[in-house]
């Protein structure tokens, strides 16, 4: 049993370093120019979002990108800049996902074998 919580521990582990590590396939450009002139509040989430999609938190970047997406005025270019956004970061969640599920398949796998 030692030996499993130990393997679990380094497959977390290593899910959080490629998780953190990996480049963001998100294009922020877009977004970033459309709210250049925003509201300070609202650039402000915007500006928070393209720093946590940078660093791989795509938990927190989407909460900031939803929370700009709730203001009222939002112009036709930031509403879709805001979606475009949002769709790319919830599809690098699902890729990351169930390449975690692979690997952890592959572990356990493994795991079995022994």
């Amino acid at each position: 049993m030692k030996r499993f919580a130990w393997i679990a521990v380094v497959i977390a582990v290593g899910a959080l370093t490629l998780i953190g590590c990996s480049k963001s396939g998100v294009d922020t450009g877009k977004l970033e120019s459309s709210f250049s002139s925003a509201e300070p509040a609202v650039k402000g989430n915007v500006d928070a979002a393209v720093s946590a999609i940078k660093a791989g938190d795509y938990a927190g970047a989407l909460a900031k990108l939803q929370a700009a997406a709730a203001q009222a005025k939002l112009t036709d270019a930031q509403k879709q800049a805001l979606q475009d956004v949002i769709a790319q970061v919830q599809k690098q969640v699902a890729a990351k996902a169930e390449q975690l599920q692979k690997e952890a398949g592959k572990a356990v796998e493994g795991i079995l074998k022994k």
